[in-house]
């Protein structure tokens, strides 16, 4: 451990954490330590076991194995109330908060200074004001939170945790939605605090920002404490080694640009596709004129990290988000997609991040779920054929090697893997140009991903064009003919396989806005 203060100075210390869940190992033999008047940062790709791990700091979930000592003492944090009792808090990328309430009523709820059964509502105003001038943060403590910024909406975070005497703040992506401008702010905030002797894990994907503001930092890879380093002596490099610090996984047996297909004509391209507006922020920045362009028979890899926009284009090309503005074309002539049903009628089919919330309906059976789109077709006067709705579906079964008792097997009851085969086998039904799978691997064992991997390229070599999302670069680099990388919604690269590595995968994707000075691609190099 890097960490050389005295054991008074250690405020939280998670040792050898474990967790599984049903297929996963979450974390295995986790350590991390906070100290007093420090800022820790947190880092690793997506699925590292970071979010894991704070949920169990915070309470949400129960570790399988280890300890956590608090204050030096043993504790078993029982749930979320408990951890904030014992001064543990953590604020999350999507704000916790209660918008037709005011600030004050946001900052005490539960907890009201004054008598209980009894609100001193001018009580209450002063004490929350006194937070906020903690905090240098000129808010009226009865202002409705609705009609705050993002970042005025974070302080009210802070202030809420700081009124629960909070020691330990966790804070997951702070930075995400705001402006350097609010994140200078924040950083201010962040530093007060340390000064007060509050101990902060900054999680975040932006490596300048970690470099930034944090004393030390640690890294985790596939649900594993890999590295610590302390800020002062370390640099984006190392970093990004740490992050990403392994070879291709063995089970990949194609390479991209495979001998036994070759890319057609363009089937699909995106011009300065803009959208505005989340539920957080309308007037957020979602996707900042992005263009790409998909040839028959090609794997488009989009690489990215949480919030880079890269689930938000895929919803905005099938129709189911609104762009702000820009046009897609689909083989040459401009495509309306304003629904998911327009998108279909084109030729595409969307296989979602969330396979079981958004691909499938769980309690239906087999056949159900994957004849769904294909209804139209294989009914008659409203009344579905079943003779040969069971042998379409028996074929893709037979072809697809879905395991199940039989095709009126409930969805629920498959392995991830097959369910997500299903998923596939209802958009193939619809002889899709264009499949686009937002992270196909999710949740799937090595051996139900080597099979994914061998029907996409299947799918390419009959001239189906494929865009792969994924988080898991390694997958993208054996996977794909091309890389685009994706940041804080931009294109910020276009690279081959042969152009990439591991490395430069993640750099692409952690360019800050301010560090390029266009949104133009640039094949082979960044947005420069």
């Amino acid at each position: 451990m890097i960490m050389s203060s005295t054991s008074e100075d250690i405020l939280l210390h998670a040792q050898d954490i474990s967790k599984a869940f049903p297929g996963v190992q979450a974390l295995q033999d986790v350590n991390l330590t906070v100290g007093r008047g420090e800022i820790l940062g947190l880092i690793g790709q997506n699925g590292a076991g970071k979010s894991t791990l704070m949920k169990i700091l915070s309470g949400v979930y129960a570790p399988d194995g280890g300890s956590i000592l608090y204050h030096n003492r043993p504790v078993t944090i029982h749930n979320p109330y408990h951890a904030q009792q014992l001064g543990i808090t953590i604020i999350y990328q999507e704000l916790n908060l209660m918008p037709n309430l005011t600030i004050m009523e946001n900052v005490f709820i539960g907890h009201e200074p004054g008598p209980p059964f009894f609100v001193n509502r001018s009580l209450l105003a002063q004490e929350t004001r006194r937070l906020l001038n903690r905090l240098n943060v000129s808010l009226d403590p009865t202002a409705v939170v609705r009609t705050l910024s993002v970042a005025e909406q974070q302080m009210v975070e802070i202030a809420k945790a700081l009124s629960m005497d909070a020691r330990v703040i966790i804070m997951d992506e702070p930075t995400s939605s705001l402006s350097e401008t609010e994140v200078a702010s924040l950083f201010h905030v962040m530093r007060k605090l340390r000064d007060d002797g509050v101990g902060i894990i900054f999680i975040s994907h932006r490596l300048e920002e970690v470099l930034d503001i944090c004393d030390r930092v640690t890294v985790m890879r596939d649900g594993q404490t890999v590295g610590e380093v302390t800020t002062a002596h370390s640099d984006r490099e190392e970093l990004i080694r740490l992050m990403v610090g392994r070879t291709l996984d063995q089970f990949f047996h194609h390479t991209p640009g495979d001998a036994e297909r070759e890319e057609g004509a363009t089937v699909l391209e995106a011009r300065d596709i803009i959208r505005i507006g989340t539920t957080l922020n309308p007037d957020a920045i979602v996707l900042d004129n992005v263009s790409l362009s998909l040839r028959k028979g090609e794997i488009l890899g989009l690489a990215g990290l949480v919030g880079a926009g890269r689930t938000e284009l895929a919803r905005v090309l099938f129709g189911a988000d609104k762009r702000t503005a820009g046009e897609i074309l689909i083989e040459g002539q401009v495509a309306d997609i304003r629904s998911p049903s327009d998108a279909i009628r084109l030729g595409m089919g969307l296989v979602p991040e969330d396979r079981k919330g958004q691909g499938l309906i769980l309690d239906l059976a087999v056949d159900v779920n994957m004849t769904l789109p294909k209804l139209p077709e294989i009914s008659r006067m409203e009344f579905v054929q079943l003779k040969r709705e069971r042998n379409l579906v028996d074929e893709y079964i037979d072809n697809f090697e879905i395991r199940t008792p039989s095709p009126e097997q409930r969805v629920v009851n498959l392995s991830g893997g097959n369910q997500q085969k299903v998923v596939i086998a209802k958009w193939l039904m619809m002889n899709p140009k264009i499949l686009i799978m937002d992270e196909p691997t999710r949740g799937i064992d090595v051996g139900a991903k080597a099979e994914i991997f061998e029907l996409m390229h299947e799918l390419a070599r009959q001239g189906i064009a494929v865009i792969m999302i994924s988080s898991e670069f390694p997958e993208l680099l054996a996977m794909c003919d091309r890389i685009l990388c994706m940041a804080e919604g931009r294109i910020t690269a276009d690279l081959r396989p042969d152009e990439a590595t591991l490395e430069t995968l993640m750099h692409y994707c952690t360019l800050r806005k301010s560090m390029t000075q266009s949104t133009a691609v640039i094949e082979g190099a960044p947005v420069s």
